[in-house]
């Protein structure tokens, strides 16, 4: 089993697939990885030979900040836009959208299940 980053990489999955797994590593980054490392993107995980996984674990600690450190960091960009006061840290600190997204409606996703209020319909007017 091919243990990367301190993730299992799926063993039937070919390898630009499996490692999408890892935090951090999209479709792109996979290529370039697997390019870096002289490893053909076609193979799958469980034929892996030991050399080309330690050559796809080193490019990937040494080249690319993923799992732990990207969550860490990310963390901490948030954090630090939180202490300063920042629009944007204001929007993560009240769990609402941070980029410009309208919340009149939709923002679902963000604002959690609707809770009614009362009153909040318009009456007909009256003639």
């Amino acid at each position: 089993m091919a243990r990367i980053a301190g993730v299992d990489l799926p063993r039937q999955k070919r390898v630009d697939i499996a490692l999408r797994y890892i935090y951090g590593i999209g479709p792109y980054r996979a290529v370039e990885a697997l390019t870096k490392a002289q490893v053909d993107s076609a193979i799958r995980v469980k034929d892996l030979s030991e050399a080309e996984v330690s050559r796809l674990r080193t490019v990937i600690d040494r080249d690319y900040k993923v799992e732990g450190d990207l969550r860490r960091e990310i963390a901490m960009n948030i954090k630090r836009l939180q202490e300063i006061g920042a629009y944007r840290g204001l929007r993560h600190r009240r769990n609402l959208p941070v980029r410009g997204q309208r919340t009149r409606t939709n923002a679902r996703t963000k604002r959690g299940a609707r809770k009614t209020v009362a009153g909040r319909r318009r009456s007909k007017a009256k003639k």
